[in-house]
């Protein structure tokens, strides 16, 4: 029995022992199990801030490598925008976790357990509250908060952040000062800018010239000829006329001439010195402009362009009328202005008593002097106040982009009200196209920043519109004046602090071996880089900023422009100089002759007209056509009419022509409806000239009603011009002995006339769907504006050929090749219609078809 006890215990003792292992056993497995989870979390916690560093740095090296990620595929885009996702989410997570400023719902102190009330965690909890309200912050860190908000350069007013100009230039430029323009001091007002009749006196006295006008009136009378060298601004265009004329100049009834090589000029400055006169407009102060005269018996004072005192010449060759001539802006060098200068250099020597100025902004004076048989030279200081000049570190690809930029940097950053800005550009399209950049973008920054007012002016600009640049700026705006080089110094416009130089303009350049006329954009020359910085000068010290580097400048730069007469078709200039009976052109008394090639071209055209006959003398045909102020085969197409009998119809294509290409206009968001209007003026494929005719036909059967040009896309200012033009040749006609004949229906008749003129511009059509002309024969192609782009007829006439990307054709009409022989007979031969009559022509050419 004690031995059965005794095994018993031994197996219970085993058993327990057994019991205790797997207990111990088991009790190790669940620390080990809870350790290995632990050990897990720790590993996911570390390996998910590893992969959300990894996913942060690969969204911020995607937005930096691929700029904003505009250059990622689709895929790449939808995996870069899951990784942003992540990464925001991830930071939120954070946010939450740590003590940031985000409601979070209050901590529970009253109901505890039991309902007991812990006072000590209540106030802990008030506490903390109150110091996350009020944050106090050390003296020291303000005083360094402060000093670095002093440091920034905050743009605009103060209530505005810097960022919000950020999008208004998106790349700033950086200018180096290169030089400052050191002049002496006066203080005055500009002298071609409109002032109240209380202050006229006191102004005038203020210009620079007004110190120097007994001394100025004594060399007049000294000397018979005087070259006048004065800044624009001086006061000479405006001031010199009336101190002629109170000296007594004109008492004898001779007027007092004054020529300026621009419309606006002339028109503007007439009006200045009317109002400083005190007298009306077309009264004692005239101007006198092509199809334009504002001017009366009693004009004693006359301001007109330099074509019309040349015109004068078939008048009065002598210029028995005046008892002064002053040539004003001498150093543009017009192609008027180069013929005028040999005209009147002989008048003067033939009159004694004719005084001649020549005044200039530049110091070309002593070519003048030269040419003028060492006539003295008289100074006037015009410029006021120094200049800064800035240039550009890097050269830029984008002028018009720049200019922008540039201008409104200085609105940004300059204090308001201290001048206007005053952007030199090439043309209507490029100020049109910049004027509404910058609308765009300053309306784009609300109301909280200064007024920029954008003011443009070039030639074709509205006079309503032009006077806009001489308005004074309204209280706390700025002015940006979008000017062509009209503004460099025919009009001085005050208030300018600010100049902006692209460095190009548009110049005219005439090829005489193909007959192609080109405006193209080039470099200016460094007298008129000087002549723009001079307009920042005016009322204070001024800024130029040149949107070229001082290399350029330097290296680059021509120091003169080249004279018009060396680089424009000379068939009107010959004409003219031939009914003024100059027959030896070849050694005429130029100041800059023109190429002789130019010369030979201009007189091979309008002996082939008829206006010259085989000795190079002047014809009948050729007088009547110098009485009209046209280009000569426009001329010539007026002549001919007299003979088709459709004189009517041709003065209404000719004024319409004379116009330009204004006539129709596109706005962007009434395309559709514009282009219909435009082709139900060009239904039945006559040509353009038959469409034109067909426009001003049209409006005058409407009692030329303006509410009919809105409703047909059609420029009603144009309009005007055209009929104002219509009359004066319809005046024109009846001094050449033309019969006023109207044959509307004869559209034969009136093509006919259109090639008696335009015959030498006439063109065939070739294999490659492109255009050949016939006479010095060269590629061309119809110009997409034309009624017949679409067409291809076989035979055109075209009134201009122009170079922009490619030898365009302008204002088209299709004719008959026998025509050409029929009108012309001298010029062409019936084996050149033939030959290329009988080509083969491409499928499909020649059909019509809609724009």
């Amino acid at each position: 029995m004690l031995e059965r006890k005794q095994k018993n215990y031994t197996l219970m003792q085993a058993d327990d022992d057994e019991d205790q292992v797997q207990r111990r056993t088991g009790e190790e497995n669940s620390l080990i199990e809870n350790l290995r989870k632990v050990s897990r979390h720790e590993y996911l916690k570390k390996r998910e801030k590893k992969i959300v560093e990894k996913l942060r740095d690969d969204v911020e090296d995607e937005q930096f490598l691929f700029e904003g990620v505009d250059k990622l595929t689709e895929a790449e885009k939808r995996e870069h925008l899951y990784k942003q996702n992540i990464v925001e989410l991830v930071s939120k997570k954070q946010c939450l976790e740590e003590d940031v400023d985000e409601y979070r719902i209050p901590d529970d102190y009253d109901n505890l357990e039991g309902g007991r009330v812990d006072q000590n965690k209540r106030f802990y909890v008030a506490s903390r509250r109150c110091m996350e309200e009020i944050k106090e912050i050390h003296p020291q860190q303000a005083w360094e908060e402060n000093q670095m908000n002093k440091a920034k350069l905050i743009y605009g007013s103060k209530d505005r952040k810097q960022t919000d100009y950020q999008f208004v230039f998106e790349d700033q430029i950086e200018f180096i000062k290169a030089t400052v323009i050191n002049v002496e001091k006066h203080q005055s007002t500009s002298s071609e800018s409109f002032i109240s009749n209380s202050k006229l006196k006191e102004d005038r006295k203020a210009l620079p010239i007004y110190p120097y006008k007994d001394a100025l009136l004594q060399a007049v009378h000294d000397h018979q000829v005087l070259i006048i060298v004065g800044e624009t601004g001086s006061g000479k265009t405006t001031q010199i006329p009336q101190y002629l004329h109170e000296a007594g100049y004109t008492r004898s009834g001779g007027k007092i001439g004054c020529t300026q090589p621009r419309r606006v000029a002339a028109m503007r400055v007439a009006a200045r010195v009317s109002h400083e006169m005190g007298v009306k407009l077309g009264h004692e102060v005239g101007y006198s402009i092509r199809f334009e005269d504002c001017t009366c018996e009693k004009t004693v004072l006359k301001y007109m362009t330099d074509g019309m005192l040349l015109r004068q010449f078939l008048r009065e060759p002598e210029l028995a009328g005046y008892s002064v001539v002053m040539i004003d802006e001498a150093h543009e060098r017009t192609l008027s202005t180069d013929v005028l200068f040999c005209l009147i250099k002989d008048v003067a020597r033939a009159r004694p008593h004719l005084k001649l100025l020549i005044s200039s902004a530049t110091l070309d004076a002593e070519k003048f002097s030269d040419y003028f048989d060492y006539a003295p030279i008289f100074k006037i200081p015009g410029r006021r106040f120094p200049v800064e000049i800035h240039h550009i570190k890097e050269p830029i690809s984008d002028y018009l982009d720049a200019a922008v930029v540039t201008a409104l940097q200085i609105h940004a950053t300059q204090p308001q009200g201290d001048g206007d800005i005053l952007i030199f550009l090439t043309g209507q399209e490029e100020i049109e196209t910049a004027e509404n950049i910058i609308n765009h973008r300053i309306r784009a920054l609300g109301t909280k920043r200064a007024e920029l007012i954008t003011c443009p002016i070039y030639a074709n600009l509205p006079t309503e519109l032009q006077a806009k640049i001489f308005e004074p700026t309204p209280e706390g705006a700025r002015k940006v004046v979008l000017a062509t080089n009209i503004a460099e110094t025919s009009l001085t416009i005050d208030g300018i602090k600010y100049v902006i130089d692209t460095g190009f303009c548009k110049i005219n350049s005439y090829n005489p071996r193909t007959g192609t006329e080109s405006l193209l954009v080039t470099p200016i020359s460094k007298a008129s880089a000087n002549q723009r910085a001079g307009r920042s000068g005016r009322t204070g010290p001024g800024k130029c900023f040149r949107l070229y580097t001082e290399h350029s400048y330097t290296n680059d730069l021509e120091v003169n422009t080249i004279p018009e007469i060396q680089r424009t078709n000379l068939a009107n200039v010959v004409l003219l100089l031939k009914s003024l009976g100059i027959n030896d052109l070849l050694n005429f008394d130029f100041m800059d002759p023109p190429p002789s090639e130019a010369l030979l071209k201009a007189l091979e055209l309008l002996f082939a007209l008829g206006s010259l006959d085989k000795d190079g003398k002047l014809t009948k045909m050729g007088e009547r056509m110098a009485e009209f102020p046209l280009d000569p085969m426009l001329s010539k197409m007026i002549v001919a009419s007299d003979k088709y009998k459709c004189s009517a119809e041709i003065i209404s294509v000719a004024a319409m022509l004379s116009v330009g290409n204004s006539i129709f206009y596109s706005p962007k968001d009434r395309q559709v409806q514009a282009d219909n209007a435009w082709m139900s003026f060009h239904i039945g494929n006559w040509g353009d000239h038959i469409a034109l005719l067909k426009v001003y036909n049209s409006w005058k059967e409407t009692n030329f009603s303006t509410r009919w040009c809105y409703e047909n896309y059609i420029q009603v200012r144009s309009m005007k011009k055209a009929r104002d033009i219509r009359d004066q040749l319809e005046d024109l006609l009846e001094r050449v002995g033309i019969d006023l004949t109207s044959n509307v229906n004869d559209l034969e008749a009136i093509k006919k006339s259109i090639i008696s003129g335009f015959f030498p511009h006439s063109a065939r059509l070739e294999k490659n769907v492109c255009y050949r002309t016939i006479k010095n024969p060269q590629i061309c192609h119809i110009h997409h504006s034309s009624g017949l782009s679409l067409v291809f007829p076989r035979w055109v006439v075209y009134h201009e050929l122009v170079l922009t990307t490619k030898e365009y054709m302008r204002q088209i009409t299709e004719l008959k090749p026998e025509w050409l022989v029929e009108v012309a007979p001298h010029y062409y031969q019936l084996k050149d219609v033939e030959d290329s009559s009988s080509k083969k022509m491409p499928r499909g050419i020649g059909l019509a078809s809609s724009k």
